[in-house]
């Protein structure tokens, strides 16, 4: 029988992967790094090997994907399931962000519920804890979000693009929604750097800190997924019909968006509606 026949299906069943079992063992080597490093047993060296293979196995498993897909692997019915798959991925990090806004809004509803007394005792009955002073939402969050929006339109011009077979486009478009996702993680930076309260010792600080900066975590492996398809886009690896990665890049920014929309007026502004903002 000849080793690459047709299948009668349209289903791609898989070859034999090692990504699965060496991105296994890599975490368990970073996981075991890093409970030995915080007890000061091992220097950190072993966690960062951990690191290294967990990111080597990203690399290689995606490779190969990107290359069952210019085998031709990934059929109309594959790419629905794909499809799928990237839906799920949002919904979860959706209710991963979800826990978050819980977690700032229980606090800022109940901060005086009585049978919160810890959290009465820690924080009095004000939130944010006296003594916080917050960011002024329309200084560089504000320009952040400008940012955002704007790189929303430069990705779905990439996308449009590529749809209508403009290449020219297509590699403008990514390239300044890179730029700007740099821009963003560069001003947060700066914000975070003139911050007038830390993470730890309130739970005002850890609830801002956790959402706004597992957002930017996001933005920074957005920015890495959209520099993959510039990569890809000069290759000349995506066509009209042929560019879930494309797809899925677009999807991904603009999720990571609509959440920051959602966190500049909830906690930006709205949270700090009457309260002392630092200028620092």
């Amino acid at each position: 029988m000849a080793a690459h026949a047709k299948p009668n299906h349209d289903y791609h069943l898989v070859n034999p992967s090692p990504w699965p079992f060496v991105g296994s063992v890599s975490a368990f080597i970073t996981a075991v790094g890093a409970i030995l490093w915080f007890h000061d047993i091992m220097p950190v060296w072993l966690m960062l090997i951990g690191f290294v293979g967990i990111f080597y196995t990203f690399y290689a498993w995606w490779s190969d994907v990107v290359h069952e897909a210019e085998e031709g692997d990934h059929t109309p019915v594959v790419q629905m399931h794909h499809r799928y798959g990237m839906i799920l991925f949002i919904a979860s990090e959706v209710m991963f962000f979800v826990a978050w806004f819980w977690a700032y809004f229980d606090g800022f509803f109940n901060q005086a519920a009585p049978e919160q007394y810890a959290r009465i005792d820690a924080l009095g009955t004000n939130w944010p804890p006296i003594g916080v002073e917050l960011f002024d939402p329309f200084h560089l969050p504000l320009f952040n979000t400008l940012i955002l929006l704007t790189s929303g339109t430069t990705v779905t011009w990439a996308h449009h693009a590529l749809l209508h077979n403009d290449r020219k486009g297509l590699k403008a478009g990514l390239a300044l929604t890179v730029a700007l996702g740099i821009l963003f993680t560069f001003v947060q930076f700066i914000e975070y750097s003139s911050a007038g309260f830390s993470f730890t010792g309130n739970l005002y600080g850890a609830t801002f800190f956790m959402a706004t900066g597992f957002h930017g975590f996001h933005v920074l492996v957005g920015t890495i997924f959209l520099l993959v398809c510039l990569a890809r886009a000069q290759a000349g690896q995506f066509t009209p019909k042929a560019h879930l990665g494309m797809e899925f890049a677009a999807w991904y920014w603009h999720f990571v968006d609509v959440v920051w929309l959602f966190l500049f007026a909830s906690i930006y502004v709205w949270g700090s509606w009457g309260v002392p903002i630092h200028h620092g």
